[in-house]
């Protein structure tokens, strides 16, 4: 029972390592952003696509099929080709000529990057009971948060002594020996075998079948939809606030790392804890807080937000992101934990895929390049403050049906301490 514990927790630590290389590889690309737009003159508007649509296509086009294997086939296995595939992608990055060079690459890093989640977060809901996901989820949002950090102040301090493109190659070779790692020692539970031919051929009938299964959920649906909202503030601050502080503060590029990727782990180790902490306890009352506590978060986190872009003095406004990045993060573990128990087991890879193009359709793509635009737009009227109102006004626009998603999802499930998805049909969660 002891090595059974252990090996769940080596499990968790894995797959939280992984999300870490995830996200540091997905966001490396921020801190560095003013260098890449000087290298091949791009506007704020051709930023917006690199960094969100780009991105977004692949990891789209692929995430659903690479989710459908998933639920049949190792997943183990798929974590490790998707690790493999986005850390030989990104190190691709280092070697872009121009837009479009760098516009493929990173939709390679898309399509590695599609494939992790889903299989990820379904391995974990599959390792831990229900009233332990709350939890395990707030380590495994610790990834992501370790990841920005990480691959801020790496990319910061490396971007400083060697430039922008080897930096990419450095951190794209790591990723390639951690994939070989998972793939020699994270085993699947039960043994789940691979499907025979007559399987695969029915699955493109099945894979539809499934789809359409999942957005006749309505707590699935409106918590998918309510996590592409609302993720617009993370991506939004992820991506642009590295920026935002260089063309405010006038500091190096290796100094934007070194603090804003300090800020990210005051502020980001806590918040998932948190919220993953408060919804276990929460639950037990009225499973109903999965879709609230994220839905006070979603709106708590944006006047601290904004009174940090607001203030012209360095270390407050870092205490004050911190502050808001804390609030703004207990919404992840509830979402996610909503979203995984809101479909069966048998779902749950396919339904975090589906989450997960929300979040990057929303999120990444139609997010960051409204902030983009709506910077370039306003340049002419704030000058150097036109990046700051962009990333306040389209994450603000954003969170209010955010915000009404959860509303939805909440009143589809019922009153009371929270219930585990096993059945078809089922709406609760």
């Amino acid at each position: 029972m002891g090595e059974h514990r252990h090996y769940r927790h080596f499990v968790l630590a894995v797959i939280t390592f992984g999300g870490m290389l995830n996200i540091a590889d997905r966001l490396i690309l921020s801190i560095m952003l003013e260098d890449i737009k000087h290298a091949f003159a791009l506007s704020d508007t051709q930023i917006g696509l690199i960094t969100g649509f780009a991105f977004t296509v692949l990891y789209v086009v692929c995430g659903l099929p690479i989710a459908w294997l998933a639920d049949r086939m190792s997943r183990p296995l798929i974590i490790a080709l998707a690790i493999a595939t986005w850390s030989l992608m990104t190190a691709c990055c280092g070697l872009a000529t121009g837009f479009w060079t760098f516009f493929l690459a990173r939709m390679g890093v898309g399509i590695g990057e599609s494939g992790s989640g889903p299989a990820g977060t379904s391995l974990l809901t599959q390792t831990f009971k229900g009233h332990e996901l709350g939890r395990a989820m707030g380590i495994y949002f610790l990834g992501p948060t370790l990841g920005t950090a990480a691959g801020l102040i790496l990319g910061g301090v490396l971007a400083h002594a060697v430039g922008w493109r080897m930096t990419f190659l450095l951190l794209g070779i790591p990723g390639i020996l951690f994939a070989l790692f998972v793939f020699l020692t994270v085993q699947e539970p039960g043994g789940r075998p691979i499907p025979d031919k007559v399987s695969l051929g029915k699955g493109l009938i099945a894979w539809f079948t499934g789809i359409r299964a999942l957005c006749a959920n309505r707590v699935f649906l409106a918590g998918s939809l309510a996590f592409g909202c609302m993720i617009v503030t993370g991506y939004g601050f992820a991506t642009w606030l590295a920026a935002i502080m260089l063309r405010g503060f006038h500091v190096s590029t290796a100094d934007v790392g070194f603090y804003l990727g300090l800020a990210f782990v005051l502020g980001g180790i806590p918040g998932p804890l948190l919220g993953g902490y408060l919804t276990d306890w929460l639950v037990q009352r009225d499973g109903r807080w999965r879709a609230w506590l994220p839905a006070i978060a979603t709106l708590g986190c944006l006047p601290i937000y904004l009174a940090a872009l607001q203030s012209t003095n360095f270390w407050t406004f870092l205490g004050l992101f911190s502050c808001g990045y804390l609030v703004f993060l207990t919404a992840q573990a509830p979402t996610v934990s909503l979203i995984q128990l809101a479909v069966r087991p048998d779902e749950r890879a396919m339904a975090m895929a589906v989450a997960m193009i929300f979040n990057n359709l929303i999120g990444q793509a139609l997010g960051l390049f409204l902030i983009g635009y709506a910077s370039t737009s306003l340049t002419p009227l704030f000058g150097t403050k036109a990046l700051t109102w962009a990333v306040i006004d389209v994450s603000a626009a954003f969170a209010v049906p955010a915000v009404l998603f959860y509303l939805v999802a909440a009143s589809g499930m019922a009153r009371g301490p929270l219930k585990m998805m096993n059945g078809p049909g089922s709406s609760q969660a």
